[in-house]
């Protein structure tokens, strides 16, 4: 994305602009990011997290000083104003900043050694026609060892451009996985219907229902 024209940087968004599309990134902050956390040089991995990985705020394992953790999943968190594909991982980081523990932060890190290899990563917004409101969901159901509390997600689009996510636990806990996939249904209907509200007074209607799509 070099030849593209830099219109404005705030707060560590960079907003790139041409003819067809606009490119809205935070590389500059994702960079000085991991500047701050001493991981310039690490090496890059190819998921923020590992597959199957589950961690728990009872886990044995060194303290880590809780300051420097929160100031790292703070982070984290601004990052996914323009990485949706953080959500997930710095939901889950983000449930142990009381007592972190070793184990925590070394999730943390891969985290890190992930942006490393995607800091111009960021949201392409082109310019198209289609204007229907597309909309994917998906639920963890009792993800996390301590409560079995399951995790919501859903991402909502308008053609191939992201313009809403969200990933994160469900205020109730779900007694099996399909009750689950209906939290995270209903949780994601709330946000249709609120985008829609927005749409209709911008004076993008959207002719059709909105449809919900997942992978079971």
């Amino acid at each position: 994305m070099t030849d593209l024209r830099l219109l404005h940087y705030y707060l560590g968004v960079e907003v790139f602009q041409r003819p067809h599309h606009i490119f809205i990134s935070q590389s500059k902050y994702a960079a000085e990011v991991l500047q701050q956390f001493g991981m310039q040089d690490c090496k890059p991995v190819l998921t923020p997290m590992e597959q199957n990985l589950k961690l728990s705020k009872f886990e044995g394992g060194e303290k880590v000083d809780s300051t420097t953790y929160r100031q790292l999943i703070g982070s984290l968190i601004y990052l996914t104003n323009t990485r949706p594909d953080l959500s997930y991982a710095v939901s889950i980081l983000s449930r142990f900043m009381q007592e972190p523990r070793d184990s925590h932060w070394n999730a943390a890190k891969r985290v890190l050694r992930y942006i490393q290899g995607t800091k111009d990563f960021g949201l392409l917004y082109t310019k198209t026609k289609n204007f229907v409101l597309g909309r994917y969901f998906d639920a963890d159901f009792a993800g996390s060892i301590d409560d079995r509390a399951s995790t919501s997600g859903y991402l909502m689009n308008m053609g191939i451009t992201e313009v809403s996510w969200s990933c994160k636990k469900q205020a109730t806990v779900a007694t099996f996985s399909a009750e689950a996939e209906y939290i995270s249904a209903w949780e994601a209907a709330c946000e249709i219907v609120w985008l829609r509200r927005i749409l209709q007074g911008l004076g993008i209607s959207q002719a059709e229902a909105t449809s919900l799509f997942i992978d079971s």
